[in-house]
C-alpha cells in the first residue's frame, strides 16, 4: 500500500498512482468504442434497432449497486479485520517489550526484541509469499536464520522459541502466565491472518459481479444513445468509470495483505512496530516509513 500525505481536494481529482484508474483504461476504452459506435449507427446494429431505454438501465443499476454495496463491504471488512490484527500484533509486542525490560535480566531483553522484530517480519513474508531470509538474518544472526529456513510457518516457530527463553528466564509462574497471555494474542493474529489469507470471497460472486458490470457498461451506450446523443460516450465513461473502478476496489482491499496500492501498508505497519520495540530498549532506530512524494505524478 502507498502511504499518501495529506492533499489538497483540488489535487485529489488528478490522483494517479495509488489510484485504480491505470489498471481499468483498457476497458473503459472498449466502453469508449462502443459508445462511438452507438452514436454513429444511432443505436442501430445490423440493421435493428436495439430497443433499450434509460428507464431498463435505472433498474438494473439499482439492482447492480446492490450487489457492489455488497462486494465492497465484504472487502472492506476483511481489510478491517486484517488492520486490527495487525494492530493488536503491535500493542502486543510493546507490551512484552515493557514487561521484559521489568522482568527479565539484562542478557535475555536485547535477544527478545531481536525475535519480536522478527516475528513480525516473518509473518508480513508469509503473508505476502516473499523471502524473509534477509531479514530474519538481519535480526536473528546467519544460524538461527539457516534453522529456520526449513520451516512452513515460521512466525510460529518463533514465537514457540520466545516462549521457551520466556520460560527459563522468568522466575515466577505469575511472570510465565503474564507473558504468555501476550504471546497468545500473537498467535492469534498469525492464525487471524492466515484465515483471512486462506478464504478468498467466494469465486462464485466475483465472476457474477463481474458479468453483471460489464454487460451493464457495454450496453448501457445503446441506451442512453437517444437520449444524450453526442455526449453518450462521455456520460458512458464517467459511469462506467465508477462501476468498473468499485469492482477493482474491491479486488484490491479484499486482499489486504497483498502488494497493492490500497492493501494494506504492511512495511509501514512493520517498521513502526520495529522502532517502536528499540525505542523501548533504547537503542537506535532505522529511518521511518515516509509517505510517497510522487504520487501525484507517478
Amino acid at each position: 500500500m502507498i502511504v499518501r500525505p495529506a492533499q489538497h481536494w483540488f489535487k485529489m481529482l488528478f490522483v494517479w498512482n495509488g489510484s485504480v484508474l491505470q489498471s481499468i483504461i483498457p476497458q473503459l476504452a472498449v466502453v469508449g468504442v462502443f459508445s462511438v459506435l452507438a452514436v454513429a449507427t444511432h443505436g442501430v446494429i445490423f440493421g435493428e434497432k436495439i430497443p433499450l431505454s434509460a428507464t431498463t438501465f435505472t433498474l438494473f443499476g439499482f439492482i447492480l449497486a446492490i450487489f457492489l454495496v455488497f462486494r465492497n463491504n465484504a472487502s472492506f471488512a476483511r481489510f478491517t479485520e486484517g488492520r486490527q490484527l495487525w494492530g493488536n500484533a503491535m500493542v502486543a509486542a510493546r507490551t512484552i517489550t515493557s514487561q521484559a525490560l521489568s522482568y527479565l535480566p539484562l542478557g535475555a531483553q536485547e535477544r527478545l526484541a531481536d525475535q519480536l522484530i522478527a516475528f513480525t517480519y516473518a509473518l508480513k513474508h508469509q503473508l505476502r509469499g516473499s523471502d524473509p531470509s534477509a531479514d530474519l538474518t538481519r535480526l536473528l544472526g546467519v544460524e538461527q536464520a539457516q534453522a529456520l529456513q526449513p520451516a512452513c510457518y515460521k512466525p510460529v516457530m518463533i514465537l514457540n522459541q520466545i516462549r521457551q527463553q520466556l520460560a527459563a528466564a522468568s522466575g515466577s509462574e505469575f511472570t510465565r502466565l503474564m507473558f504468555d497471555t501476550q504471546l497468545n494474542e500473537l498467535e492469534k493474529c498469525v492464525g487471524g491472518c492466515e484465515r483471512i489469507l486462506g478464504t478468498p470471497i467466494p469465486f462464485a460472486y466475483s465472476v457474477l459481479l463481474h458479468r453483471s458490470v460489464y454487460g451493464y457498461c457495454l450496453l448501457l451506450p445503446f441506451g442512453l444513445v437517444d437520449s444524450t446523443e453526442f455526449l453518450t460516450p462521455l456520460m458512458c465513461l464517467f459511469i462506467s468509470y465508477t462501476l468498473i473502478a468499485l469492482e477493482a476496489i474491491a479486488s484490491e482491499v479484499g486482499d489486504p495483505f497483498g502488494m497493492a496500492p490500497n492493501a494494506l501498508p504492511l512495511d509501514a505497519i512493520v517498521r513502526t512496530t520495529e522502532r517502536s520495540v528499540l525505542e523501548l530498549c533504547g537503542r537506535a532506530l532505522p529511518p521511518d516509513t515516509a509517505p510517497a512524494s510522487d504520487w501525484q505524478l507517478t
